[in-house]
């Protein structure tokens, strides 16, 4: 009986990620502005992440390859938004379209 449920908790979780994972990629496609399909984008970079982190542990056990991979994906979620946040700030210093897309104060 336990088997089972480990198994059902995982696929939830993996199933979970892929449906956000799915929704991010279809977000990036769909949007046209730069800034919109970036946010898209770090939505499938955290939360897929955590999601599908969360259901390979809850499958393999909690061990010391386990928290490798918490480390990696603290690393991760550590550098992601620095690196999106200065593409996103280069981005906002070169579009001199800018305020056609969005509300820009002076």
């Amino acid at each position: 009986m336990t088997e089972w449920f480990r198994f059902a908790v995982t696929a939830l979780f993996l199933a979970g990620a892929l449906s956000m994972a799915v929704i991010s990629v279809a977000g990036v496609f769909k949007f046209k502005f730069i800034l919109n399909r970036m946010h898209a984008a770090a939505i499938c970079d955290s939360f897929v992440l955590l999601l599908a982190m969360i259901g390979v542990a809850v499958s393999y056990g909690f061990s010391a390859a386990t928290l490798k991979v918490c480390l990696i994906v603290l690393l991760i979620w550590m550098a992601s938004p620095v690196s999106g946040h200065l593409i996103a700030r280069l981005e906002v210093t070169t579009d001199k379209h800018l305020s056609e897309e969005c509300e820009v104060r002076e």
